[in-house]
């Protein structure tokens, strides 16, 4: 038998708000971020279609307390009810909409069921003798109407999420009984449909909050940096609150690159006014713009590691490793050292600042190359040659990482000093041109091509990237879709450890 009523009570509902930008243990915090991360009505729609099955399912099984009243029923008198093994099996949500504003990002679910067993005892004395009964019940919540309000905060450069706010309608409840007398099928229901509506609210509300402290605790847990490679890693603390509106929410990051292992790092960087930079064609789910002292930081802490600086032994023009490849260009190389194997030992003189303009990246390389020839086991610095070399380059996109490549515009250079008398730097010009384009540019791109991680979870990749360079920025918009490579549920726990490594 089915019997249905009205019901209104304030409840809850669980939902993890996924986060494409991740905090990070900055050396650097200001109020200034050089990364922001845009999440657009798509991408929060996105979040809250991918989660909303993982978050409503982890809210079950909840077992309730047992309910036991004294109920005066018609025609039988006083009697005992006891409902026990009250248990919330199934939650399920019809339809939903996130939106965010000033309150915060608030999540609406409509057309919500659940679905509960119990089991069910009474008993009662008549002038003869007790009369108990006992059996199952089934219980059928329809046409929830939800709604919940998470804050956004920062606290101390990691995000801090708070439940503000929760209320729910339900508006159907029914109820099938396995087994007893006619009488107390109504007689249960009017007792306790609202003694059963109270308990299931508040047992799922506990469970929410518990959640929401449980997933405010790891993101205060997550490690402030992000690790590129054993030289630097990149700050990501958030700078202030994130701004909710329009559907929206903007984070603001630090987003400088800091050194590893005692290294100074740079701290002199401050944000100038941009010109806000716009993705064309359609809405994407996120948008990540970088300032240039995004790149220039990180080129100063390389520089400083007195990472920009190698030896070439190996290059596709084997002959300039040879005083006899360079016989009719330095002459007087070849007679004083015939036939020696000849080294060049490169090193970036100062740092390279780079330069975002229309469609591109410029940057000026000043080096020097140390002409070093091996004679006898025996290393000898010949001459240096100064370069400047001004190179144009492109951002591309590989799966997560910011990539990049560069290509010779133009270069100059001058004799910097000589231990084998005056060069023909007319004649060198040539054989730098061949080193620049063979030797420096190759491994320089060879290393921009393993690029640095942008501040996306694990388990998600960036797709249909659009790349814009444009008034000192690099703007990135993306959709972003799930591989299913991680447990959402687990998502976070595992984000943790990955930084920590």
């Amino acid at each position: 038998m089915g019997l249905s009523s009205n019901l209104m009570a304030p409840a809850a509902l669980f939902i993890v708000l996924a986060l494409f930008s991740v905090p990070t243990d900055a050396q650097i915090k200001s109020d200034e971020g050089f990364i922001s991360v845009f999440i657009s009505s798509k991408g929060l729609g996105f979040v809250k279609d991918l989660l909303m099955h993982k978050a409503v399912s982890s809210l079950t099984p909840i077992e309730l307390q047992p309910i036991e009243k004294i109920v005066k029923i018609p025609l039988v008198g006083q009697v005992d009810i006891l409902l026990s093994n009250i248990t919330i099996l199934s939650v399920g949500v019809g339809t939903s909409y996130v939106s965010s504003g000033g309150a915060g990002v608030v999540i609406v679910a409509s057309g919500g069921t659940a679905n509960m067993s119990m089991n069910w005892k009474y008993s009662y004395d008549t002038w003869l003798f007790p009369i108990s009964d006992k059996g199952a019940a089934s219980v059928q919540v329809e046409g929830m109407a939800m709604e919940l309000t998470l804050g956004l905060k920062d606290q101390n450069g990691t995000l801090s999420l708070s439940l503000l706010d929760w209320g729910c309608f339900v508006k159907d409840i029914f109820v099938k009984l396995d087994g007893g007398a006619t009488w107390f099928y109504q007689g249960l229901v009017d007792a306790f449909k609202e003694q059963i509506a109270s308990a299931v609210e508040d047992s799922v509300s506990k469970r929410i909050r518990e959640g929401i402290i449980k997933l405010d605790s790891l993101l205060q847990s997550v490690p402030k940096e992000i690790p590129v490679d054993h030289v630097a890693a990149l700050n990501v603390t958030f700078v202030k609150d994130p701004v909710s509106s329009n559907s929206s929410i903007d984070f603001e990051i630090n987003g400088l690159f800091t050194a590893k292992d005692g290294i100074p790092a740079p701290n002199n960087y401050h944000k100038k006014h941009r010109a806000p930079v716009s993705c064309t064609g359609p809405a994407k789910m996120i948008e990540i713009s970088l300032d240039e002292n995004v790149f220039n930081s990180a080129t100063s802490v390389y520089f400083k590691a007195d990472s920009m600086s190698w030896i070439v032994n190996k290059m596709p023009d084997q002959s300039l490793l040879n005083t006899a490849g360079w016989k009719y260009i330095v002459p007087q190389l070849y007679n004083q050292y015939p036939d020696d194997g000849v080294n060049l030992n490169i090193s970036v003189s100062s740092q390279p600042m780079l330069r975002i303009a229309d469609d591109k990246v410029d940057t000026t390389i000043y080096s020097d190359m140390i002409i070093d020839v091996l004679d006898s086991g025996e290393v000898i610095q010949v001459a240096c040659i100064s370069l400047v070399i001004n190179a144009t380059g492109s951002v591309q996109i590989s799966k997560n990482n910011l990539t990049g490549s560069f290509g010779l515009t133009e270069f100059t250079m001058s004799l910097k000093w000589s231990n084998i008398g005056d060069l023909d730097m007319h004649q060198v010009q040539a054989a730098m041109s061949t080193v620049i384009d063979t030797v420096f540019l190759p491994y320089l791109n060879l290393h921009l091509a393993k690029g640095f991680p942008l501040p996306v979870l694990p388990g998600f990749t960036l797709e249909n990237a659009e790349i814009i360079c444009r008034n000192s920025q690099v703007m990135v918009c993306s959709d972003v879709v799930h591989t299913g490579e991680y447990d959402l549920y687990k998502l976070l726990p595992l984000w943790v450890n990955m930084l920590s490594i």
